[in-house]
């Protein structure tokens, strides 16, 4: 099942069951209808929406300033791994070919095999550390023989431990990042604020049924949002190889991750 259908279902069944509720409890009810709610239900119910409004805007925001961050050390990788390959130009022709096929390997298998793993494993994969450490071995363990290169030297060092640290940072975004408490309250929060609504005197007329279902559906897309974007990596809108791509275009990358 897709999202997006899953979102429609999610909807559509938040819809039915506040509608199914309304029409359940006006029907069993024995108690004598009023036309008008206490004044202190109208005040306790719109304190729970607004507090649980607040709770969902910053469960919003944290699981998008994740994604943008994730987003961040992607490019930041990329980068340093492309200016690695560049300054890599100073050294002889054979250490320079070394040096840029260990990090086209590097990023070629990023692209196609350790995007999927972060989506499957939920972190950045053994594999790809070993192959960026073989680039910085690459650099580390051949001195530098003319001033040039001795110039050179600590800065094209200094990009593999830039590449190094997005990646770190890239791994602890891989998998799910809002905590299964948050998950508990906002769902906890969800029930009780629909649940709310059948504390007002909501009768089965169209018109209430109508925004009843509308209420229940906009938290149920809310929610849905919330969970697809807490995965970075695997939501449907989550962050590609992109930056690799447009970095390297000779090694025709797929850019999907």
């Amino acid at each position: 099942m897709g999202p997006w259908v899953a979102l429609a279902v999610a909807a559509a069944a938040a819809c039915l069951v506040a509608g199914a509720v309304v029409l359940l409890r006006r029907h069993q009810s024995t108690e004598p209808r009023h036309d008008e709610t206490p004044d202190v239900i109208e005040y306790i119910t719109m304190m729970i929406g607004v507090v649980y409004a607040i709770v969902l805007g910053l469960a919003i925001a944290g699981v998008w300033q994740a994604r943008v961050s994730a987003e961040d050390d992607v490019l930041r990788e990329a980068q340093a791994l492309h200016e690695v390959s560049d300054r890599a130009a100073v050294y002889p022709v054979e250490v320079r070919d070394k040096i840029r096929a260990d990090v086209d390997a590097y990023v070629t298998y990023v692209d196609q095999v350790e995007w999927r793993y972060m989506r499957d494993h939920g972190t950045i994969s053994e594999k790809g550390t070993q192959l960026l450490e073989q680039v910085r071995a690459d650099i580390a363990t051949r001195p530098p023989t003319t001033e040039l290169e001795a110039q050179s030297y600590l800065p094209i060092l200094d990009r593999v431990t830039a590449a190094d640290d997005a990646r770190s940072a890239r791994g602890q975004y891989a998998g799910a990042t809002m905590p299964a408490l948050v998950w508990a309250g906002l769902i906890a929060g969800a029930a009780i604020t629909i649940g709310m609504l059948f504390a007002l005197q909501i009768r089965h007329t169209p018109r209430e049924l109508v925004l009843a279902g509308c209420f229940s559906a906009l938290i149920a897309f809310l929610l849905f949002m919330i969970w697809d974007f807490d995965d970075p990596f695997g939501g449907s809108v989550r962050v590609t190889t992109e930056p690799f791509v447009d970095l390297f275009p000779h090694l025709n990358l797929s850019g999907n991750g």
